[in-house]
């Protein structure tokens, strides 16, 4: 699927709907180049879901634990810019934060190689303009086809 997003507010509205659909086990890899807006999307997805605090970037922490009011249910907010590889980032324990329950976002899903899990939903963001955005989704997996599906008709 592709989504072309004129501005930030529409990069922000797409984040929304997909928030909105994740389920504790799902996985969204945030691809791009640096501005690109992999953090917008990301921060708009989890107030899609319903995140506290509201996300950032999570840098220099690599892992970010947001809760929400509504339940028990963590979201995995996780930065792989400083890894190099599959072994940094078994190293840095990512597989046991993928391994929980939540569901989980990824910026710089590329730098873990092996370690990343094969079901997953691939979100790239090409930078088409100042502020214009190419959105393309490919899912990888039966449960993400659904997530990609549910998304698909929201966003229709």
């Amino acid at each position: 699927m592709r989504v072309i997003s004129d501005n930030p507010r529409q990069t922000q509205l797409a984040g929304m709907a997909l928030g909105r659909l994740l389920q504790p086990g799902d996985l969204i890899c945030l691809s791009g180049g640096l501005g690109a807006g992999k953090t917008c999307l990301a921060a708009a997805i989890g107030r899609g879901w319903g995140a506290q605090p509201p996300l950032t970037s999570p840098t220099f922490t690599l892992v970010h634990e947001h809760g929400r009011n509504s339940d028990d249910d963590v979201l995995f907010h996780i930065d792989c810019y400083r890894l190099r590889d599959a072994l940094d980032a078994m190293q840095a324990g990512l597989e046991d934060a993928l391994s929980r329950q939540g569901p989980a976002l990824i910026e710089w899903p590329e730098r873990m190689g092996e370690a990343l899990p094969p079901g997953r939903l691939w979100v790239s963001l090409e930078i088409l303009g100042p502020a214009r955005r190419c959105i393309r989704l490919k899912a990888r997996g039966e449960r993400h086809e659904g997530l990609l599906q549910a998304f698909q008709a929201q966003a229709l």
